[in-house]
Formats: C-alpha cells, sequence, structure tokens
C-alpha cells in the first residue's frame, strides 16, 4: 500500500514516517510534501497514493484546499496539534485524525481502519465534503468560562482567563496568573483540555496545560525540546518535547 505525507516540519514527517514503518510495514510512504503548492503540483502529475496522512495547518495554507484543485478518493488520515475539536465529529468512515505527537497504537487503529475502508469511495467523498464544509464555515465552539474551586468549605469561581495553567501530579491542579494553586475535581487531563480553547491552551506534555499569557519565555536545547517559564509570581518552568516543539512554536506565534 503506498502512502503520501503533507507535512509542513520536516522532523514531524521523519518521526511519522518511522512510526508508520513500526507499526504498517506493508506502508510505503513513496513521497513527504512540505507545503500546499508543492501538494498541488505533485498530485497533478501523479496519480493518487492508496493512503495520505495530511497535516492540517501548513506554511502557506490549509491543506484541504487542496481538493480545490485536486479529485481525491482514497483515504486520509489527518494529523494535528491543534483545532482537534472542531474535526472531532470526523472519526467517520474513511476520514480519521491523530493528535501529534502521534501515538503509535493510534496509529496502528487509523491505518487498519482505512486499508479495511479502500474502495469505499463514496462515503469517503460524503466525509471529505462535509469536513471541508465544515472548516469553511465553522461553527462557534463554547469553551468554559469559569471552574469551580473549593476553599473553606465554599465554591469560588475561577475565570478561566486567570488561569495559568493545569497540572497533575497524582491529583489534578489549577494555578492562577496570581500564582495561588488549587485542587480540581477531574479525572483526566483530557477532560480538562477538551473544555479549554485550543487558541488560548497548550497540552504541553502529559502532566500540563498552559494559558499562551502565563508565558514568560521559552528556553531551547540542543535535542530540540523546549522549556516554558511561566511569568511571576510562579516560579515554574514546563517541558516540552521535541516531538510537540513545532506545533508548539506554530500556537505561540499565531
Amino acid at each position: 500500500m503506498k502512502a503520501v505525507i503533507i507535512e509542513d516540519e520536516s522532523l514531524v514527517a521523519r518521526e511519522l514516517q518511522r512510526k508508520i514503518t513500526n507499526v504498517a510495514s506493508d506502508i510505503e510512504v513513496v513521497n513527504v510534501l512540505y507545503s500546499l503548492e508543492d501538494s498541488i503540483a505533485w498530485f497533478r502529475h501523479n496519480p493518487l497514493p492508496d493512503l495520505m496522512f495530511m497535516d492540517i495547518q501548513l506554511g502557506d495554507g490549509v491543506s484541504f484546499e487542496l481538493m480545490d484543485h485536486v479529485k481525491i478518493n482514497c483515504p486520509i488520515i489527518f494529523t494535528t496539534a491543534y483545532d482537534e475539536y472542531a474535526i472531532r465529529a470526523f472519526k467517520v468512515n474513511g476520514v480519521d485524525y491523530l493528535l501529534k505527537p502521534v501515538d503509535e497504537t493510534e496509529l496502528k487503529k487509523a491505518t487498519d481502519k482505512c486499508r479495511a475502508l479502500l474502495g469505499n469511495n463514496y462515503y469517503l467523498q460524503a466525509d471529505l465534503h462535509q469536513l471541508l464544509h465544515t472548516f469553511t464555515h465553522p461553527s462557534k465552539t463554547e469553551y468554559k468560562k469559569k471552574f469551580l474551586i473549593s476553599i473553606r468549605n465554599q465554591w469560588i469561581p475561577v475565570s478561566t482567563d486567570d488561569i495559568a495553567c493545569f497540572t497533575k501530579d497524582n491529583i489534578h491542579y489549577l494555578y492562577t496568573l496570581k500564582g495561588d494553586r488549587h485542587v480540581i475535581d477531574f479525572t483526566t487531563m483530557e477532560d480538562i483540555e477538551e473544555l479549554l480553547d485550543p487558541k488560548k491552551f497548550f497540552r504541553a506534555n502529559r502532566q500540563s496545560i498552559i494559558n499562551i499569557e502565563a508565558v514568560h519565555g521559552i528556553r531551547m536545547h540542543e535535542n530540540q525540546k523546549l522549556t516554558v517559564a511561566l511569568k511571576s509570581p510562579l516560579k515554574m518552568e514546563l517541558d516540552i518535547s521535541r516531538e510537540k516543539a513545532p506545533a508548539f512554536k506554530k500556537w505561540f506565534d499565531s
């Protein structure tokens, strides 16, 4: 089975290619395309692959624009570090998505699903057109405006805009921009993440979520990892992996 990767970060593309080899040895990546312009040119002169891995946000546009120039009738697995909530409803026939950094278990599930759906072009085309319409005519998503915390036997609301970060260390904590720490009653970080505006909050790692307004500085390491220092009075530093660093840069610079 032949595949094409559309991804504007070369490091992320190489890592995805390695993981594809690990979980699906029958998939051959025939090309990696780094921009919308390159993708349009390549698909105009080459046959469609059996499967595509497509980053959503590219340096020169949104990858969905490819469909304005080329007829796509092969399964697509979208990869994204943000805007994931907008496409969550489209985990349907022929369309799947993976959050970066890509988990190999989820990657295997997605490739197995697309392998089973090859040839079901009718549903695939319908899903792609519906997905494209949603991104060109987005509906407004309501995110959580406040969190309730317990202080001295009473519930106190904390505005989401006043939250610097969320962390997990056996239990979940909320830190405010003023430096206060409060315990919050949530089961997983994923549950918290789903309530937050991805333009304002970034999942730094498995244990923390950062508010863009809380970032004081970013230190880069030789291994391409990042360390984010939060503004005073918080004396906190949060690490971002090499795999998530490109997505963080794109989010912070948006």
